[in-house]
C-alpha cells in the first residue's frame, strides 16, 4: 500500500478535529474575555491559532488537502494584516515541497507506466525528488536523444486520496471561508471536485501542455516546456530552470515584480484566444522566470477549455461594470444568468458596484498598482456577513463557463498584489478579452 492511501482513517481524523479545535478554542477565548481581554484581541488569537493548525494539516497531507491550500494561497494577500505574519507563512508553506515517496516506489511507477526497461530511454535519472505537487512529484533526468527532462510521476493512490480529501474538506467550507476573505470557498471545491478527472488524468495533461507548448513555440516572452513522453500516471517533459514566482514575491526587485505580473495576467487571459484552453491554476509555484526574461508556466492538468476564446459575456460585463452603466450590467448579469430572474429585485447596481470593486478598479487607469492594502479592503468586504457585499454575493449566480474564468481572473489580481506590481492591467484586457474595449 502506498504512503498516501495507507492510513486514510488518520488523514479524516486530522481534517475532522480541525472545526473541533476551533470549537475548543472558542470555549478557551470566553475565559479569557471573562479575565479581561478583550473581544477584538481574543478573536485574534483565535484566528491565528485555528489558521496555524488549518494549513499546518493541510501542508502535511497530500492529494485534495494541498490542492486546496494551494488554491486558497492565490488569496494570500488579501489576509487581513491583524491575522498576523504567522497565518500568511502557514499559507505560503503550502506552496513548499511535501514529504517525498521513496525511491523504490517511484521506480514500481515506472516500471508500470514507460516499462520494465524504461532505464534505457534515459541516460541518466536522479532518484532524489526535484519538486513535488499536490498529487505528484518531479525528478530531473537526461533523456535518450541528450536533452535534460523533468520527469513528473503521480503518487499511487492519489485518485483516493484526493477525492477522499475533497470531500472532508468540502465539509468544512465555512471554516475556511472565515480565513480567506473574498475567496469563493464553496464554488471553489465544486470546481476543484469537478475536475478531480482532470487532475489525475497525466495524458490529458500531457495533450494540454502540447497544445500550450506548440501555440506559444518561439514566443518572446514565454516559456512552455515541450513534452517528450507521456503515460497514464507520468509525464516526461523538458527542463526548464529558472527563478519560482514565490521568490521573486519574497525578493525581486520592483522591475522584476511589475514584469511577472504583466506577463503573468497576459498569458492567462491571452490562452484562450490564442490556445483554446484557459490555464486554470494561477498560483506562484505554477510559474517561474528565466535569466533572459521570459516567463515559464507549468502544470496543465487543471485546463478550461474556450475553443472560441473566452465566454463572449465576460467582457462587456466587465466594460458596463467600468463605465458604471450599472442598470444595464444588471439586465444582462440576468439574461447571462449571473443574476437568477427570480433573485433579480434583490440586487441593486449599487450592489454590483461594490461586488465587482477587485475586477473593475484595475480598468480605470492606464496602469494600476495592485497593494495588499488594496486588495484587503475589497476582498474584506466580501466576506463581513453584515456587509451589502455578502449580502449580494448570495443572490447571485456564476453560470458553469465561467467559474474558471472568474477564479484565474481573481487569482492574476491576488498573486499581482503579492508581488505590489504595478502593470498595465487595461491594456491586457482590452487585447484580449473581446467587448471590453
Amino acid at each position: 500500500m502506498s504512503e498516501i492511501t495507507r492510513g486514510q482513517g488518520r488523514r479524516n481524523a486530522k481534517l475532522a478535529a480541525l472545526p473541533l479545535g476551533m470549537a475548543g478554542r472558542a470555549v478557551g477565548g470566553l475565559g479569557k474575555r471573562m479575565t479581561g481581554k478583550s473581544k477584538d484581541e481574543v478573536n485574534a488569537e483565535l484566528m491565528n491559532k485555528t489558521a496555524e493548525q488549518l494549513f499546518a494539516v493541510l501542508g502535511e497531507l497530500k492529494g485534495g488537502a494541498m490542492k486546496v491550500g494551494q488554491a486558497l494561497s492565490i488569496m494570500e494577500a488579501a489576509i487581513p494584516d491583524e491575522f498576523g505574519e504567522p497565518f500568511r507563512e502557514a499559507l505560503t508553506k503550502l506552496q513548499a515541497e511535501a514529504p517525498p515517496m521513496p525511491a523504490k516506489t517511484v521506480h514500481k511507477v515506472l516500471d508500470q507506466q514507460l516499462g520494465t526497461r524504461w532505464r534505457e530511454r534515459f541516460l541518466e535519472f536522479d532518484d532524489e525528488p526535484a519538486a513535488s505537487a499536490s498529487i505528484g512529484q518531479v525528478h530531473k533526468g537526461v533523456w535518450k536523444d541528450g536533452r535534460t527532462v523533468a520527469v513528473k510521476v503521480q503518487y499511487p493512490g492519489a485518485d483516493h486520496a484526493l477525492k477522499a480529501d475533497l470531500k472532508t474538506l468540502s465539509r468544512m467550507s465555512g471554516l475556511i471561508q472565515k480565513l480567506s476573505p473574498g475567496t469563493d470557498v464553496k464554488g471553489m471545491f465544486d470546481e476543484l471536485i469537478d475536475r478531480t478527472e482532470d487532475e489525475l488524468d497525466y495524458i490529458g495533461e500531457a495533450d494540454n501542455q502540447r497544445a500550450f507548448a506548440k501555440a506559444f513555440d518561439g514566443d518572446p516572452d514565454f516559456v512552455i516546456p515541450k513534452v517528450v513522453a507521456s503515460a497514464p500516471k507520468v509525464i516526461v517533459s523538458e527542463w526548464v530552470e529558472g527563478r519560482r514566482l514565490s521568490q521573486i514575491i519574497a525578493d525581486g526587485t520592483q522591475e522584476e515584480r511589475n514584469a511577472a505580473a504583466t506577463k503573468m495576467t497576459t498569458f492567462e487571459v491571452s490562452s484562450p484566444s490564442r490556445v483554446g484552453l484557459l490555464h486554470g491554476d494561477p498560483h506562484p509555484g505554477n510559474f517561474f522566470v528565466l535569466d533572459d526574461g521570459r516567463f515559464g508556466v507549468l502544470d496543465f492538468g487543471a485546463i478550461g477549455h474556450y475553443p472560441g476564446g473566452l465566454p463572449p459575456k465576460t467582457g462587456p460585463i466587465l466594460a458596463l461594470a467600468r463605465d458604471k452603466k450599472y442598470d444595464e450590467l444588471r439586465d444582462l448579469m440576468v439574461e447571462a444568468d449571473f443574476i437568477r430572474a427570480s433573485h433579480a429585485d434583490r440586487v441593486t447596481p449599487d450592489d454590483l458596484a461594490k461586488y465587482l470593486q477587485p475586477y473593475v478598479d484595475p480598468l480605470y487607469n492606464d496602469t494600476f498598482h495592485f497593494t495588499r492594502k488594496w486588495l484587503q479592503r475589497a476582498a474584506g468586504k466580501a466576506t463581513d456577513l453584515s456587509g451589502d457585499v455578502y449580502k449580494t454575493s448570495r443572490n447571485l449566480n456564476v453560470p458553469r463557463e465561467y467559474v474558471m474564468v472568474f477564479r484565474v481572473l481573481i487569482g492574476c489580481v491576488g498573486i499581482a498584489a503579492q508581488l505590489n506590481a504595478e502593470a498595465p492591467y487595461r491594456e491586457i484586457m482590452a487585447e484580449w478579452v473581446p467587448g471590453i474595449a
